[in-house]
Parts: structure tokens; C-alpha cells; sequence
């Protein structure tokens, strides 16, 4: 019988549970808690107690669905293949420049430093190249360095 009796004390008092905290400013400014609000102040609902009768969440923070997932997935990959592709061409760009550099310093560097240069017809006839055309490159090797190399 005292099993009993105990229970049911147990079970009346567990009814205040159900009481949610609330929180609210009084006039000079101090926090207050209490399971019952004032009634002319705007109170905030701290927790529900009992974790009944809780609202929902926003929609704005409800979990994503799959298909929600794995098109976010799939415009993060395609951003990361566009980037990737964007480095790649620039490193490629970086490279025909470097290339590009060497080479025209090479020309100069053979058109500064030779007295005469030999060039080839489209036959293989071999040919003096005149003083005109020999500025000409050189200028150009030149403008190229300036272009090319930093």
C-alpha cells in the first residue's frame, strides 16, 4: 500500500513539469525568471520544461532533403572543375610566357653577339641576312623580351 501511495504523491507532483521559464526586464532594468509572467510585461519563453508543445522550426533551418544535398553538391564540384580549368590555363599561360621569354632573349642575345647571321630560303639556300633585317629582328626580340618577361 505504500508503493502505491508513494507513486500517486510522485505523480501529483511531477505536474508542475509541464511549466515553462519565462523571462522578462523589470522597470529598473533586472532580469527576473519565473514559470508565471507578470501580466502587463512582454515576457520571453526561456524553455519548455517538459519539452512538450514546442514549436517548429523556421523553415529557414530545416534540414535539407537529398536531392536539395546533392544539387549543392554538384554546384560546388562544377565550381571546383571551373576553377581548377581557370588555373590550369593561367598556369599554361604562365608557361608559353616563360618559354616565350627564353626565346626571344636567346634571339637577341645571337643577334647582338654575331657579326653576320646565315638564314635558309624554303630550298635550303643559305643567305646573309642584311643589316635592315638584322635591326628589325632585334627590335623585335626585344619588344617581346619587354612583353614577355617580367
Amino acid at each position: 500500500m505504500k508503493h502505491y501511495l508513494f507513486v500517486i504523491a510522485l505523480s501529483i507532483l511531477s505536474l508542475n513539469a509541464h511549466a515553462a521559464l519565462n523571462k522578462w526586464v523589470d522597470a529598473e532594468g533586472k532580469v527576473h525568471y519565473s514559470d508565471t509572467p507578470p501580466p502587463d510585461v512582454t515576457t520571453e519563453t526561456v524553455r519548455n520544461i517538459a519539452g512538450k508543445e514546442r514549436a517548429e522550426a523556421p523553415a529557414a533551418h530545416s534540414p535539407k532533403s537529398a536531392a536539395e544535398r546533392e544539387a549543392e553538391m554538384k554546384k560546388s564540384k562544377k565550381a571546383q572543375e571551373e576553377a581548377a580549368q581557370k588555373q590550369a590555363q593561367k598556369d599554361a599561360e604562365t608557361e608559353a610566357k616563360k618559354k616565350n621569354c627564353a626565346a626571344a632573349r636567346e634571339s637577341s642575345q645571337a643577334l647582338e653577339q654575331s657579326p653576320r647571321i646565315v638564314t635558309y630560303d624554303a630550298n635550303g639556300n643559305p643567305s646573309f641576312m642584311d643589316d635592315a633585317t638584322r635591326a628589325q629582328r632585334l627590335e623585335d626580340a626585344r619588344k617581346t623580351i619587354s612583353s614577355s618577361c617580367d
